[in-house]
């Protein structure tokens, strides 16, 4: 099968490659789905670039989400058989023709989706879900702030947010990328290209919740815009991770400073997430409430171009590889 090598120290896009490996064996508990799509994401940039590298037993290929059909199931799987089309997190290995996936993680296509929008959906929305509505705890009539509302995180939290009865505030960077997040449903769109973000949104009412992908000097102006007993939540560090804030606020202010990541998780806290994912988001996709929001579809030979694009920053919404 092919898969996605790295020729390099990962520093270029133009360093990814197309290899022959062979085809991953399935466990116990496990199925085999052969990838129709791949979706692109942040976490792949930095492993590329030796920045993210993959758990102990996890697949050393790119890729932590994908949509396709099950070619084979292990022992003791139940629910799933051969023929099924499905999306799934991956612990690695996206970038293949072929992955080996523990059954609990598997999430059926949402009713009225392809595939391309299926293999978007995985990584993006138990991340969300995650850091959102259980460490952040977002509740209808609270609002939340999101940086980087063009992003795949902050277009899937603008609809979260709306969806379970939030305001929103998110930032981006240039009239385009604010347009497009105004367009999801966001309440209040700012230009952190333009101007200082913490007045107005102090001016809006504050934050409840704030999920950043930023880190670096937000995390002050962050803990500035958050209402008392708020939550601040770290899902991404592309400034700096290394930060300095007054602790006084945080006392002040009752706020929690919290944050995760999802590849770390165990298989068993995984397969919890994805059971309340599917029970409290798969209805709101299917529903309309929710959609994949796909900026570009790239074939997997153009895997270099595809990163190249996200190394931009151009992109608005998600980046999805089609095999």
């Amino acid at each position: 099968m092919r898969v996605v090598s790295i020729d390099g120290d990962g520093q270029t896009a133009e360093q990814l490659r197309l290899i022959e490996a062979s085809r991953p064996e399935v466990a116990q508990g496990h199925v085999l789905i052969r990838t129709a799509c791949a979706g692109v994401n942040r976490p792949d940039i930095l492993q590329r670039r030796g920045l993210y590298p993959p758990p102990p037993g996890a697949s050393p290929v790119l890729g932590l989400e994908v949509s396709g059909t099950i070619d084979s199931v292990g022992a003791g799987v139940e629910g799933w058989k051969a023929g099924d089309t499905v999306c799934a997190l991956v612990n690695g290995g996206g970038y293949a023709e072929y992955v080996s996936v523990d059954a609990r993680h598997l999430l059926p296509v949402p009713k009225g989706l392809t595939l391309e929008e299926a293999g978007s959906l995985p990584e993006t929305v138990l991340t969300v879900y995650a850091n959102l509505m259980e460490h952040g705890a977002l509740k209808s009539g609270e609002t939340v702030l999101v940086h980087g509302g063009n992003s795949g995180i902050g277009s899937m939290t603008i609809q979260m947010g709306k969806a379970i009865g939030a305001k929103v505030v998110a930032t981006a960077r240039g009239a385009d990328k604010c347009a497009f997040a105004k367009s999801l449903g966001a309440d209040l769109v700012i230009d952190s290209d333009a101007g200082d973000f913490v007045t107005p949104v102090k001016d809006f009412g504050g934050a409840d919740v704030v999920l950043d992908i930023v880190a670096g000097d937000f995390v002050a102006k962050n803990l500035l815009c958050l209402n008392f007993r708020g939550r601040m939540v770290q899902v991404g560090t592309s400034r700096s991770s290394s930060v300095e804030i007054d602790l006084r606020r945080i006392m002040q202010k009752q706020a929690v400073l919290t944050g995760s990541m999802l590849r770390p998780r165990s298989p068993d806290e995984k397969a919890r997430l994805t059971a309340a994912v599917r029970a409290h988001v798969w209805p709101l996709i299917e529903a309309g409430r929710i959609r994949p929001v796909i900026d570009r579809v790239f074939a997997f030979a153009d895997v270099a171009a595809a990163h190249a694009y996200m190394d931009s920053g151009a992109h608005k919404g998600k980046v999805v590889l089609k095999l």
